[in-house]
């Protein structure tokens, strides 16, 4: 990465008119947290990968695979409060919750201290978000309108699972800079507001609305109860289940309550405190949502029949080829033609650090929507249990062939992302900061002045340690001293 003290080339021209640099190095706060997220999410998105691969052979090896539906299709819970249901719909409904819980809260903090709380700085990725859920929504529109398909799931394509992503860059061992991986994060972010936003819309039918003034009634509590400053876990886990079971004999989807109850927690930090409270709870919860909320959910709903004439039917169907096209086409052309555009009409200036083939390897691999995608595949394809399985495939598909072009592009890049990498993770001072962030620290530069020093001294001191008598002063040039002892080494005696 480039120091703070370099600027954009400026000649004769106002300061009013430099333009805005995309892609740049990130603050060092909002850097640590980025880092802390996604670490987390990576070893969720591996523990994914392997329930989805689980589920998958467990589906499909004959002699199991039927235990597979018996397994997912058992009942359980207390049917007097309509919570009787199988193991999917409590993956679905309940365990996606957390996950979704953890996304209000992600949500909460980038609108009040991340990057989206500078209209200006998340016009960018907001705008390349909303194209990349356009495109692939317009892209499985068009397949199925010409192919006489049901349009019902043209949100299946509009989401991306971060979470499997990075298990993706996890798995072939790239490291991207943190300017990519918050631009990663940003997508995905703002992909699931807006999938909150249509499951709400456009999968709810019935309102039951006894039970949904119930809900809302708790959420008022729940937020009262945070102004209060109310502290005690024992407090908020009784009240945020008796929301969810509301919110679910509603008729709204359960997820919804986690969100709201995420977006209410406070995500500022007042003087004295390291972190807010939204963080905190976030640091918390995210291991219990990426370690076991997610990975439980695919193991419960990724297992599909993958026979030849399934696999056939995800090539041929319009339904299931309008989910393959609008992840592995959509999601590219919209993430990466809204960000050049966006970019054209705001001004803003590309990192000299990276290129336009960065920007669209990460659309790329914005298209792997798995968690959420399935989660809308089974929503708009309920009455059809063959389609949705279908649908699953086409999402598992789709994923896989934007993951496998995602990978080829980042790896020809792999080595200048390394080096970049390595500039912002270097602390030859070892003070904890990176060394990159101190450029204009007078201090640091005094550090590393005494300890250039301290290496100088102690190589002198090396150097005239390793000098035969009466070859010259300690202090002579070290060519000459080593030149020197070399030749009174090598003259026979």
């Amino acid at each position: 990465m480039p120091s703070p003290t370099r600027r954009f080339p400026t000649v004769a021209t106002p300061p009013s008119s430099t333009r805005r640099k995309f892609l740049g190095r990130l603050s060092l706060p909002e850097r640590r947290f980025v880092a802390d997220a996604l670490r987390t999410e990576t070893v969720g998105g591996v523990l994914l990968l392997a329930a989805a691969i689980a589920a998958l052979m467990w589906a499909n090896i004959p002699g199991i695979s039927a235990s597979y539906d018996s397994v997912r299709s058992f009942h359980i819970g207390p049917a007097a409060l309509g919570l009787d249901l199988s193991l999917q719909h409590w993956a679905a409904d309940g365990l996606l919750a957390i996950f979704f819980f953890v996304a209000g809260i992600e949500l909460k903090r980038e609108l009040v201290a991340g990057d989206l709380s500078d209209p200006k700085a998340a016009a960018l990725p907001v705008i390349a978000a909303l194209c990349g859920m356009a495109v692939p929504a317009l892209v499985y529109a068009l397949v199925n309108t010409l192919g006489n398909g049901s349009l019902d799931g043209w949100a299946v394509p509009t989401a991306t699972d971060i979470a499997f992503a990075l298990a993706v860059l996890a798995v072939i061992g790239t490291s991207l800079p943190s300017a990519l991986r918050a631009f990663l994060l940003t997508l995905a972010v703002v992909d699931d507001l807006f999938a909150i936003l249509i499951i709400a819309v456009f999968f709810t039918s019935e309102i039951d609305f006894l039970a949904l003034g119930g809900a809302l009634a708790g959420l008022v509590l729940f937020w009262f109860l945070l102004r209060f400053g109310v502290r005690g876990w024992y407090v908020y886990v009784p009240l945020a289940l008796v929301i969810w079971g509301l919110m679910y004999n509603s008729g709204v989807h359960a997820t919804i309550a986690g969100v709201a109850m995420g977006l209410m927690l406070r995500c500022t930090r007042r003087e004295g405190e390291e972190h807010s409270p939204g963080e905190h709870i976030e640091h918390l919860v995210r291991p219990v949502s990426a370690g076991l909320a997610v990975p439980l959910f695919a193991l419960l709903s990724a297992g599909v029949s993958l026979s030849d004439e399934a696999i056939a039917q995800v090539f041929t169907r319009p339904e299931t080829l309008g989910v393959v096209l609008g992840l592995v086409v959509g999601k590219t052309v919209g993430i990466f033609g809204g960000t050049w555009l966006a970019s054209r009409f705001t001004k803003a200036e590309l990192n000299e650090d990276l290129a336009w083939p960065d920007v669209l390897a990460v659309a790329s691999l914005a298209g792997i929507g798995f968690t959420v995608s399935l989660l809308i595949g089974e929503l708009a394809f309920a009455e059809d249990p063959v389609l949705t399985d279908e649908i699953k495939a086409a999402v598992l598909f789709g994923s896989l062939i934007a993951a496998v072009i995602a990978c080829v592009m980042l790896k020809l890049r792999n080595r200048r992302y390394r080096a970049l990498t390595e500039d912002e993770e270097r602390d030859e001072d070892l003070d904890g900061i990176p060394d990159i962030y101190e450029q204009d620290n007078p201090a640091y530069h005094l550090r590393m002045a005494k300890i250039y020093e301290e290496k100088a001294a102690e190589h002198r001191r090396r150097a005239a340690a390793a000098s035969p008598a009466g070859q010259g002063p300690p202090g002579g040039s070290a060519p000459e001293a080593a030149g020197g002892s070399s030749t009174g080494a090598d003259r026979p005696a």
